[in-house]
């Protein structure tokens, strides 16, 4: 059995003067990094997904606005149109607005050496989602009594400052003795969990088990699945979820089978000015990601496809939104409110 410091990657590292970036597009045959040390660098990266998953998105985008600033120097102009070019990188997680609305509050403060103050902002979210994302292992851990779970695409160190959000509870359910086995999808077109999530959970020595999508169905319906633990791109105002394609139908079969679905996911995803899922703008990528694979075509040449990387999951089929200041149950608008402090 593990600990609770079985945390040991590291995808997103500030190296002094640039970012350096475990390229996920090469895991697990290949280990490799990539420097960024313009925002522009760090723009592509988020939109090639060399850096993926919300709230990894979010820190390169606050070390992103550093380097803008460390560039720009006292060009106003020149800085807004660096910012705005990294926040169009990708649309549907929240966390890519938020790092850089946050950064903009330092902006506005009119620091001496703002290049240093932005710098020392983007430290300060990096570890702060390392923080919260062990508070919500502990606090999604519990909720765990004993069994087997799934879960879908990557949420762990590689998605996030480290430690992971979804992965972090199972972490710690596992360190525990709550959990016995995680399932993982494979998590089409980019297989994110065969490839990404996979490696982590063997690196940490916890037993993992490889489907595609379409066995979960049967695989709840054997009955040793007691939670489904997804991660979260962004949360609406009412509980609704954006998050990988393939978490709404988890959580059909989840309600179905009478198995349990937890999303985990920081204050940061939550948007609390997006008043329901439909209101979420869904990124579609390039038809290529579906028709072939590794660089393989693995379809019909003439076919198209349609490759939405995101879908909605409605707040009524969610169990546990578990978040760094707590948990909403049966989440819905007045729990949302309650957990953000907003009046309903």
């Amino acid at each position: 059995m593990t600990t609770r410091e079985n945390d040991g990657v590291r995808a997103v590292i500030w190296a002094g003067d640039c970012l350096r970036l475990l390229d996920q597009r090469r895991l697990p045959s290949d280990t490799v990094w990539i420097e960024a040390s313009t925002v522009d660098e760090v723009a592509s990266a988020i939109r090639d997904m060399v850096v993926r998953g919300a709230p990894a998105i979010g820190i390169a985008a606050a070390y992103g606005v550093a380097m803008a600033a460390r560039a720009c120097g006292s060009d106003p102009d020149a800085l807004d149109a660096a910012l705005a070019r990294l926040a169009a990188a990708r649309p549907t997680a929240v966390n890519l607005r938020w790092a850089i609305e946050r950064q903009r509050g330092r902006i506005a403060e009119g620091a001496g050496d703002l290049a240093a103050v932005l710098l020392a902002e983007a430290v300060a979210i990096h570890e702060e989602d390392v923080t919260a994302n062990r508070r919500m292992g502990v606090l999604g851990g519990a909720l765990i009594e004993s069994g087997d779970v799934l879960t879908h695409c990557n949420t762990g160190s590689l998605a996030t400052g480290g430690y992971g959000t979804a992965l972090g509870v199972i972490r710690s359910a596992y360190a525990d003795g709550r959990i016995g086995r995680v399932y993982a999808d494979e998590t089409r077109p980019w297989l994110q969990g065969a490839r990404l999530t996979a490696w982590e959970l063997v690196q940490d020595g916890i037993p993992v088990t490889l489907l595609c999508e379409g066995a979960a169905a049967t695989l709840l319906a054997r009955g040793e699945v007691s939670w489904v633990v997804a991660g979260a791109d962004r949360i609406a105002a009412n509980g609704d979820v954006a998050n990988k394609i393939g978490t709404y139908s988890l959580a059909v079969l989840a309600r179905y089978h009478g198995v349990r679905f937890m999303v985990v996911a920081p204050t940061s995803t939550i948007d609390m000015n997006t008043p329901d899922g439909a209101a979420i703008p869904i990124e579609e990528r390039p038809a290529d990601e579906l028709l072939s694979l590794a660089g393989q075509p693995v379809a019909a040449a003439g076919a198209g496809a349609w490759n939405p990387v995101f879908d909605v999951t409605p707040a009524g089929l969610i169990d546990a939104i578990v978040t760094e200041a707590g948990i909403v149950e049966q989440p819905g608008l007045a729990g949302m409110h309650e957990l953000m402090g907003w009046r309903a």
